[in-house]
């Protein structure tokens, strides 16, 4: 009975469901049906909102422009050292840092440094540096302030660990009577590991520490420090035969260096002996846990020789070379005079060669035994000499190596000039060959024993840059006396190879330097000086480049130096204006006035002078007078480039001039493109903006016009040469002294005519650079006079010689011009 009740049940559940569903939708408002249409899916929505807009036909595009976007953290630089050796933790090998006093500077010290610091990397004096002032030679050298001489090799443990702890992997303190010889140490240290701690040197014989007695008990400080003393000893009666000796040198790791260095306040508690050696070895062990000195280490040993020990007192060295333990040694001490320190550097030194040479000797003997004919030589490359580079291929027929014959006194067409046919040997020159000579004739008579050298027949010689000087030598050998005597030709080669080449170290220049450009002008080349002062508005001052430019006027005795007949008016007047546009740049354009002399007055034919390869025509001392009247203007510092206005130049020229003029160092002297004068000779076709070229100039080794210089270096090459006759411009009224021949009783310096030649002859310590200038070009002025309609004389000037005077075309364009000439059939083609 209970189940059909159950079933009814759930029947009219369902039932009564359906019936308020239909209901429910017979009685729902019509605004209700209105807001349920209404919510219409997103998608939808967006579609008929873009029909509605675009019409039917729009087709959406999806917009990858910037896709993916960037991260919007940035990404940061990774900083990376300039060397590479800073970022691979590459160091130096060895620093020696030296212990001495005020009073060994000049004497111990610069012994030690004279036959020591040019093998090494790194070398430093350590004094106490007290109230006293003196000007030592060496430039090496630390002070301290504190006196205590416990503390002084701590004060110098703590400058190295701060200064140059990672830069060099092994430091060796020794005190300033100690001879290192630096190679054999050097070549010891390159067969050690510098990932383990090195405390090595020679054991001291040493005494044992210091007694307590008789210092005051109420010292608490030193009673401490006794005890921790005697803590790291193991116990006060403990002896110190286990330190290495100072005496000898102490080598030290750094990482021995850097534990010392964080443990230098402990260091310094325990250091209270007045023996070095004990003060260090007691540090290194307390810090680095060094059981004690290390007398050798992975194999290797460092000896020590002392010359104090017995029976080596009074022996001469000479006898002390002789034995093993004295060559073995890398310190030799005490030494007892700075004298012994020279000596004893030659016989480490002469020992060393000895060595080198057995060396190559072995090499030599060995490479010959391995080319024996079972290897091929373009495999073994063995040549002769043996390590020498062969002689440079030529890439092109132009850099052939020519061969030059000489004599004992002359060479023949020197450096392939067909000008000069014979030019005698230069006194070095001439020495050289000598020497070359006595080596052949040595090796002759070693070679040939029973012949005689009898004479030179003849002889060639060859410089390759890449491999050094050869020399063919032919010589008459005399064989037999007498009736039977008779001349053998044989022939030798010697060969001079370059020895070890080096970059001349200079110091570091910018090219931000100020220039002070000098440019003198004549009165009838004020043309050129104007076209001069627009060249350098467009280069210099519309880019403004760090330079100023200074006009130097030379007046005729009698011309107008004021109003409207003066000859430099326009070039004063476009200085100013020039100037006072680009004020607000600093650039600025000045001038100086020079009354010349009476024998210089005379007018001047432009014709003739242009014909000259300097701007001064035949007075080329004038450049002196230039450059002594206008320095005062300038000042000492100031770098100074004297120019002429008949020249061209380019920006890189200025920073050339920056990087090449060292103050105290250098002078730049270059050489000049000087372009030929094609629209008047005819020879060659003129152009302005052509690369250099053999068809269109030259490159005037003889014209020293323009010069870079500093004003200091100048005043003092000038000073150096006045007492010898030529004598420094002061004022207009001195330049006849300059021009007159010097007084029979002083000689004048002889061949100086220009600054370059003044620099030579003063022998100063500057350096001079001459090399080729590509952006420096002569001859414009040449150009300008030719298309104002000016001519050029047909015969050269009586005053104008082969070299001073410019030339109209090269050899192949004036020998075609001869040939067209001679063969009237080929004018026309």
């Amino acid at each position: 009975m209970r189940r059909p009740v159950a079933a009814l049940s759930r029947n009219h559940y369902f039932v009564i469901g359906l019936l308020l569903g239909l209901v429910l939708s017979c009685y729902i408002p019509q605004d209700i049906w209105e807001l349920v249409q209404q919510e219409e899916c997103p998608q939808e929505a967006a579609e008929n909102l873009l029909i509605e807009r675009f019409g039917q036909d729009f087709e959406p595009h999806l917009n990858l422009i910037n896709k993916p976007l960037a991260a919007k953290k940035p990404v940061k630089n990774v900083i990376r050292p300039r060397y590479y050796s800073s970022e691979l933790g590459i160091r130096e090998k060895l620093f020696i840092g030296v212990m001495t006093s005020q009073e060994h500077i000049n004497s111990f010290a610069t012994a030690f440094n004279r036959t020591t610091a040019h093998l090494v990397n790194k070398i430093k004096f350590f004094i106490y540096a007290d109230s006293v002032k003196t000007n030592y030679k060496l430039k090496n050298i630390v002070g301290f302030a504190d006196t205590h001489e416990n503390r002084r090799p701590f004060h110098v443990i703590k400058y190295i660990a701060d200064n140059y702890l990672e830069e060099y992997d092994y430091f060796l303190l020794v005190p300033d009577n100690v001879y290192v010889d630096a190679r054999k140490l050097n070549a010891l240290l390159y067969h050690m590991s510098i990932t383990f701690d090195l405390y090595m040197g020679g054991t001291r014989i040493g005494a044992d520490p210091p007694s307590n007695e008789g210092r005051p008990s109420n010292e608490g400080g030193e009673d401490e420090a006794g005890a921790a003393a005697a803590s790291v000893d193991g116990s006060s009666g403990a002896s110190d035969r286990n330190y290495c000796s100072l005496e000898a040198g102490i080598l030290l790791s750094s990482s021995v260096i850097r534990k010392m260095r964080n443990n230098l306040d402990r260091c310094v508690r325990i250091g209270i002996t007045g023996d070095h050696s004990v003060n260090i070895g007691r540090c290194v062990k307390y810090a680095s846990h060094v059981p004690g000195c290390q007398e050798t280490f992975q194999g290797m040993r460092q000896y020590s020789y002392a010359l104090n020990a017995p029976g080596r007192q009074r022996r001469d060295f000479s006898d002390l070379a002789k034995e093993q333990a004295f060559r073995n040694a890398s310190t030799v001490y005490p030494v007892q005079t700075p004298e012994d320190f020279y000596r004893l550097h030659a016989y480490y030194s002469k020992h060393h060669l000895e060595m080198v040479q057995e060396r190559g000797y072995a090499l030599e003997q060995k490479s010959y035994r391995i080319a024996n004919g079972s290897i091929s030589n373009k495999i073994l490359e063995i040549r002769w000499p043996l390590g020498v580079p062969p002689p440079s291929a030529p890439e092109t027929r132009h850099d052939i190596l020519i061969w030059q014959m000489l004599n004992e006194t002359h060479s023949y067409l020197p450096n392939g000039n067909v000008e000069h046919a014979v030019a005698p040997l230069t006194r070095i020159e001439a020495l050289d060959f000598a020497k070359v000579l006595e080596i052949a004739q040595q090796y002759a008579a070693l070679k040939h024993p029973g012949l005689s050298y009898h004479s030179l027949h003849t002889a060639y010689r060859k410089f390759d840059a890449t491999r050094g000087m050869d020399y063919q030598l032919h010589l008459n050998l005399q064989e037999g006396s007498g009736r039977r005597r008779r001349l053998l030709l044989k022939s030798f080669e010697v060969v001079k190879p370059l020895g070890r080449v080096e970059v001349v170290p200079s110091p570091y220049v910018t090219e931000s330097t100020r220039i002070a450009i000098l440019v003198p002008a004549f009165e009838h080349q004020v043309p050129d000086a104007l076209e001069f002062v627009a060249q350098y508005e467009r280069l210099c001052m519309q880019n403004q480049d760090n330079t100023f430019l200074l006009l130097i006027f030379l007046y005729r005795l009698n011309s107008p130096s004021k109003g409207e007949e003066d000859p430099f008016k326009g070039l004063k007047t476009l200085a100013l204006d020039l100037s006072s546009k680009y004020k607000t740049d600093g650039s600025r354009i000045a001038w100086v006035s020079i009354r010349l002399p009476e024998q210089l007055s005379e007018p001047v034919s432009p014709e003739d002078w242009m014909l000259h390869g300097s701007m001064y025509g035949p007075r080329q001392l004038l450049s002196l007078v230039v450059a002594d009247l206008a320095l005062p203007k300038l000042g000492l510092e100031s770098l100074v480039l004297l120019a002429t206005p008949g020249m061209s130049f380019k920006a890189d020229f200025l920073n050339r001039v920056r990087m090449n003029t060292i103050q105290g160092f250098q002078v730049y002297a270059p050489i000049g493109f000087q372009m030929y004068p094609c629209r008047w000779a005819q020879f060659c076709k003129e152009c302005e903006a052509c690369d250099v070229a053999q068809s269109s100039g030259y490159f005037d080794r003889h014209n020293h016009d323009v010069i870079a210089f500093y004003s200091r270096d100048y005043v003092q090459a000038r000073k150096l040469l006045h007492p010898q006759g030529l004598p420094i411009i002061r004022s207009d009224l001195d330049i006849d002294q300059l021009l007159e021949p010097a007084p029979q009783s002083q000689s004048r310096p002889e061949g100086v005519e220009s600054i370059l030649d003044m620099f030579v002859a003063a022998q100063h310590s500057v350096h001079i650079l001459r090399g080729v200038e590509p952006n420096l070009r002569f001859g414009l002025d040449v150009r300008n006079h030719l298309g104002r309609g000016g001519m050029l004389p047909e015969q050269l000037p009586e005053l104008c010689g082969r070299e001073q005077c410019i030339h109209l075309a090269s050899r192949k364009q004036i020998g075609d011009a001869i040939i067209r000439y001679e063969d009237k059939s080929i004018l026309h083609k």
